[in-house]
């Protein structure tokens, strides 16, 4: 394996770059090797840290780069777990290296003593930018960790496949939980390189801390950039189409319908067994990192999204409350729809209010307009990509 491992390295520098031209952190080998050489190195890593086609833990395994420890966020190290998954330590098989779990059902950090053994923690994950995708609030958490140590945070930065638009209402912190961590709306547009950086800028860590940052950014990318991602980010977002939907479709999470976990396409169809007038129609079953999907086993009725609206009509809705809306009034259960993880998803505690007082989804969006406006401009200086990106 470690043979094949250096034939493939080797070939590293005559591969293409993507089908768009981007060149992610990882890949920027030269970048970073002089900051991690000689040093004592944890990294937070899954299946989505790839050096074009090969792990970045097993290519730094393989140029005998010393790494003491793997991170695992939700998802796992592998990205098989199920979201919320309890996530245990262990001993990765392919390396020999110690797996330390951020993720037991709740996001942690790793501990004091960890830390004091580390001189550098290398992030390398793919977010979706969303706030209620966990990646950005371990990526806080260990922030807040790495200053506490005075240890280096190096960013491998990756693009953003929500990255051309901010929309949704800023959280109110009352409603701060792993699934909301910082004051930013539902979909902030920004990289995690960008975000490391507003959070060490708007002192957003415990007592205005901050950490000791080095980022390598992505080359040829802005933020109107469409990017693909090459391998999926967690389970249940298996294509891009379910990452564009992910924005509004996920509020069904804090509520009795199915929103396909436990399909092919997750993320990109809903339903109820009681939803009427529908002709489409699936049943969840258990499946890897689905095994006991919201109404498993049952045939759910509802709509399927994996074709219609047209991305481009999904960007320019944004985050789009009428799927939430047209299941809410299908159903006629009142509040008894909504569970008080709704509010953590969204943010605020208006939402929920106007939808059981009959308020349109855009008489809802129109609440948190200059929320979005105001979060423009307060990240504007933090953004290391151009930005003319498309806006609602």
């Amino acid at each position: 394996m470690r043979k094949t491992l250096i034939i493939s390295l080797i070939c590293l520098a005559t591969l293409p770059v993507h089908a768009n031209g981007v060149i992610v952190g990882a890949e920027q080998i030269a970048a970073y090797l002089p900051v991690i050489k000689g040093k004592k190195i944890g990294i937070v890593a899954n299946q989505s840290s790839m050096v074009k086609d090969i792990h970045l833990v097993d290519f730094l395994v393989a140029i005998n780069t010393r790494i003491d420890c793997i991170f695992a966020v939700e998802h796992g190290f592998r990205g098989t777990a199920d979201a919320g998954e309890h996530i245990s330590s262990y001993t990765d098989k392919t390396t020999g290296i110690p797996v330390r779990s951020l993720y037991d059902g709740g996001i942690g950090k790793p501990s004091p003593e960890v830390m004091a053994e580390l001189d550098v923690v290398i992030f390398d994950l793919q977010d979706v930018g969303l706030r209620y995708y966990t990646y950005l609030t371990n990526l806080a958490k260990l922030m807040e960790a790495c200053a506490d140590s005075e240890t280096l945070l190096l960013i491998l930065d990756r693009p953003n496949p929500n990255g051309h638009y901010v929309d949704g209402p800023i959280l109110d912190m009352k409603y701060k939980s792993g699934v909301g961590y910082l004051p930013i709306p539902i979909v902030h547009g920004m990289t995690l390189g960008e975000m490391a950086l507003m959070i060490n800028g708007e002192k957003w860590l415990p007592d205005g801390k901050q950490c000791n940052l080095r980022i390598i950014t992505c080359r040829n990318y802005t933020h109107q950039t469409l990017y693909t991602l090459p391998i999926p980010p967690s389970p249940n977002l298996p294509n891009m189409r379910s990452i564009y939907l992910y924005p509004s479709l996920c509020f069904f999470e804090a509520t009795p319908v199915s929103l396909g976990r436990g399909t092919t396409t997750p993320f990109q169809v809903y339903g109820h067994p009681n939803m009427i007038g529908y002709n489409f129609s699936f049943i969840p079953q258990s499946t890897s990192g689905a095994r006991k999907p919201p109404q498993m086993g049952l045939r759910c009725y509802g709509r399927n999204l994996t074709t219609q609206p047209t991305n481009e009509e999904v960007f320019k809705r944004g985050v789009d409350l009428q799927y939430l809306i047209d299941a809410y009034n299908n159903l006629h259960i009142g509040n008894h729809f909504f569970n008080p993880f709704f509010e953590k998803l969204i943010g605020v505690d208006y939402v929920r209010k106007m939808i059981l007082n009959g308020s349109s989804a855009d008489e809802i969006k129109a609440m948190w307009q200059d929320d979005v406006e105001k979060f423009k401009k307060q990240r504007a200086p933090y953004l290391l990509y151009k930005d003319d990106a498309l806006q609602q």
